[in-house]
């Protein structure tokens, strides 16, 4: 009977499940709503970890991704507002509060508090968003969070207020598959 427990405890984390979760392919999208002009930069390159057994997210997208459909604007964004050449990735890191007993099929409403770094400056924030696990045992994360330009250093020209708006709501959706 000991011998059965021992086997059970030795190979019960190869038959678990997974705790970590990973995705290179998740979607970001920006939207600018200025008095004048709306816009989106969209971008399919988001890198993403959820750990749940040590309750750590960590995301982060290079930013020379986004793409708003006008190349000369993506070029203007890049190197006078963003500057990606001094700071080429935007992240956040945090923490889930609670972590969710997950159940396949079942969507759950998470908060994760963390640091949003974007343009050399990083923040505090709180992050609302839905976490479902599929069938495949892989996790969809959707979220979405504004911040201010403002709050990053981010300037924005008086000649292009009526076009750039401080507020920018950020949307995320990402499939997380179980780290092998």
């Amino acid at each position: 009977m000991r011998r059965l427990v021992l086997l059970v405890f030795l190979f019960t984390p190869l038959f678990g499940f997974a705790q970590e979760y990973l995705t290179k392919t998740g979607s970001v999208v920006f939207l600018s709503k200025a008095p004048l002009n709306e816009f989106e930069g969209k971008s399919k390159a988001l890198n993403g970890l959820i750990d749940l057994e040590k309750n750590l997210l960590d995301f982060y997208i290079d930013l020379n991704t986004l793409d708003t459909g006008i190349g000369l604007r993506d070029k203007h964004m890049r190197e006078n507002y963003l500057e990606t050449d001094k700071y080429p990735f935007a992240e956040f890191t945090g923490k889930m509060e609670p972590i969710p007993a997950l159940e396949t099929g079942k969507s759950y409403p998470v908060k994760a508090k963390g640091k949003f770094k974007i343009h050399g400056v990083e923040r505090e924030i709180t992050v609302q968003g839905t976490l479902t696990q599929k069938n495949d045992k892989s996790l969809d994360l959707q979220s979405e969070f504004v911040i201010l330009l403002d709050d990053y250093k981010i300037e924005i020209p008086k000649l292009v207020f009526y076009e750039l708006a401080s507020e920018q709501k950020i949307t995320i959706n990402a499939t997380l598959s179980p780290k092998k």
